[in-house]
């Protein structure tokens, strides 16, 4: 035990050591005096205060509700509010951004890394596409240079997040993207095989729904990319969509290969060292409902949030283990009302904070304050479930979850309404375009006629995060919508002088049972390490339909899953409609910050794709 974790815990809200030691050592402001808020009563006033002063009237009205909605961890705020609102520090709020267009030209490819190097030195994670970036091996424009690349230039950016990392900053993270059909595939496939090479970057592959019908037809795949202007075409051509590209543009073939072989070293890739993920491309952007304006190619580093270019995130989640009433008992069941005001009260919050948060760029500025995209989630699930009885994974908790992400989502959407009539909707909205997309079309008739004659405040509305370390500040609920890590585990953390420690920490839901128990486990307790692929898959795809972003989840595979049953995981997460999947397996490439008691796995937490969301 740490040092640190000798220490009595801060009643009543710290239960656990560790939930002291994030706040202290992340979201507690201290000034350049050296006086630090001494409670986390005073972190949530001062985040309540200033997210609530750019209320015309009522101000202090708004500012208790909102203090009352952070109250015991009922809302987590994405870590940048936490940590930054209210401060005189100069830094955004949000959490992430996707970037703009990488231009294959050296002005380009550095203006775009200045820009991420602003974004991330003010506490912005980024997210950028480079497919635009011609392959290796071919000419550079102007210059007549042999181009190095797109994963070449993925290196510099890898750098420069490590050196601003090397200021102080907080820790960064970055998503590189790239399309299934650009002539590079697989050297980006395979970046991330040696450990500590691009350790700043999640790469997710942008598979296309022709691609996935190749895979399955075992057809051959043409691998290529755009002609510049004014290039003569040498070989084959077509004409393809292409990223940021406003309409089909030809493009020169560079190669052919087997469909079905490079969806193979997709899945050994994933298989080995748990990178690359998979984003449906074409789904993401056939159900945005801002696609009658927008193409997008890229999302935040956790992938949550697919965003254009210079989107940002605004993220926040619902503790759900603060909505469920008399636990573990016959009588347990979830406080809809409840949830009802906090999904409101969360929603007027997370709008202010896009008029309230500075940004680094004026492009990011432009973008939010035109979509007002939010997004409200969930954490706490998997505790919830075990509160209410159900094992993670079961039908009967996948109904559950069904419920309560419907009813978050439709009260969102209705208080996005209601503010729509007191502030206007936003910006970009336009009313029969917006009316006709895919997810609108599925709300409740009389919500889509409250849209149609009020119009509506947010573009989007909804995204499930990681929530890594916002979930431990609440005590270590089970974050996002995945399950319970442990019952216990030893979790490693970096300390205040730059070294390693170890705290020993218990679930949320764990540690209230055996408050009242005499040891044991719930009878319908299960945590990640026994839990099939197919129920992760199952729980993701519950809730997708009431998400019009998108949902972080991690499919935790066995070590030793059989390779031939791990590649079907991809393409069952494609029909059930996913818009993404990551897998986690144990393998040498990454680290291991968990350790559960007799288990040699470690599950998705901190583990590539971590977020303080």
């Amino acid at each position: 035990m740490s040092s640190s974790q000798s220490k009595t815990p801060r009643a009543p809200w710290f239960r656990q050591g560790l939930a002291e030691h994030v706040w202290q050592t992340k979201y507690r402001y201290c000034d350049a005096a050296g006086v630090c808020e001494s409670t986390i009563e005073e972190t949530w006033r001062r985040v309540a205060k200033f997210v609530a002063h750019v209320e015309p009237k009522h101000t202090h009205q708004h500012e208790t509700a909102f203090y009352r909605l952070l109250e015991n961890f009922r809302f987590l705020p994405g870590g940048r509010i936490l940590a930054g609102a209210g401060t005189p520090k100069r830094v955004t709020l949000f959490n992430c951004f996707v970037m703009g267009e990488v231009v294959d030209s050296m002005t380009g490819i550095f203006d775009a890394l200045k820009e991420g190097a602003i974004t991330m030195q003010q506490g912005g994670g980024v997210g950028y596409d480079f497919s635009t970036l011609r392959p290796a091996g071919t000419r550079a424009r102007g210059s007549g240079a042999i181009a190095s690349g797109p994963v070449s230039f993925m290196q510099i950016w890898d750098a420069m997040c490590a050196t601003i990392l090397s200021t102080g900053a907080r820790r960064g993270a970055m998503m590189a993207t790239l399309r299934c059909d650009h002539p590079d595939i697989e050297t980006f496939i395979a970046a991330k095989q040696t450990h500590g090479v691009l350790r700043h970057f999640n790469v997710s592959v942008l598979v296309s729904d022709d691609f996935v019908e190749a895979v399955r037809q075992d057809r051959p795949w043409p691998l290529v990319f755009p002609l510049a202007e004014g290039e003569t075409a040498e070989g084959e051509t077509l004409q393809r969509a292409w990223s940021h590209a406003a309409k089909p543009v030809t493009c020169r073939i560079h190669k052919v290969v087997s469909a079905r072989a490079l969806w193979d070293t997709l899945m050994k890739a994933a298989y080995t060292s748990a990178e690359p993920g998979v984003l449906f491309i074409d789904r993401i952007n056939n159900q945005n409902n801002l696609g009658y304006r927008e193409r997008i190619s890229a999302t935040n580093p956790c992938g949550e949030l697919p965003l254009p270019s210079y989107g940002a995130c605004n993220l926040g989640s619902l503790n759900l283990v603060q909505f469920v009433r008399q636990p573990f008992t016959p009588a347990a069941a979830m406080d809809d009302e409840g949830i009802r005001d906090a999904v409101a009260t969360a929603v007027r919050f997370l709008d202010n904070v896009i008029d309230a948060s500075p940004f680094p760029l004026a492009q990011q500025a432009e973008q939010a304050r035109g979509s007002r995209r939010i997004g409200l989630g969930i954490t706490g699930l998997a505790d919830a479930l075990v509160m209410l009885g159900l094992r993670y994974g079961g039908e009967p908790s996948l109904a559950r979850a069904r419920d309560i992400m419907k009813l978050i989502s439709h009260s969102a959407y209705e208080a996005s309404v209601e503010l729509a009539v007191e502030r206007g909707p936003f910006p970009f909205y336009e009313p029969r375009l917006y009316g006709e997309r895919p997810f609108i079309r599925q709300l409740p008739p009389a919500l889509r006629d409250k849209i149609r004659v009020h119009g509506i405040r947010n573009s989007h509305l909804l995204a499930i995060a990681p929530t890594g370390t916002i979930s431990l500040l609440a005590n270590n609920v089970s974050s996002g919508l995945e399950p319970i890590f442990s019952a216990e585990y030893s979790r490693r953390i970096v300390g205040e002088n730059g070294g390693f420690g170890r705290y020993d920490v218990q679930d949320y839901a764990v540690a209230w049972w055996r408050e009242g128990h005499e040891g044991g486990l719930p009878v319908n307790f299960v945590d990640a390490h026994n839990i099939a692929p197919d129920d992760h898959l199952a729980m993701q795809a519950t809730l997708q339909p009431y998400v019009d972003s998108a949902i972080s989840k991690t499919i935790n595979i066995p070590k030793n899953y059989p390779f031939d049953k791990f590649k079907d995981v991809f393409m069952r997460a494609y029909d059930l409609g996913l818009k993404g999947v990551t897998v986690f397996r144990p393998n040498p490439v990454t680290e291991e910050v968990l350790t559960a008691p007799e288990v040699e796995q470690c599950a998705w937490c901190d583990i590539g794709r971590d977020s303080d969301a």
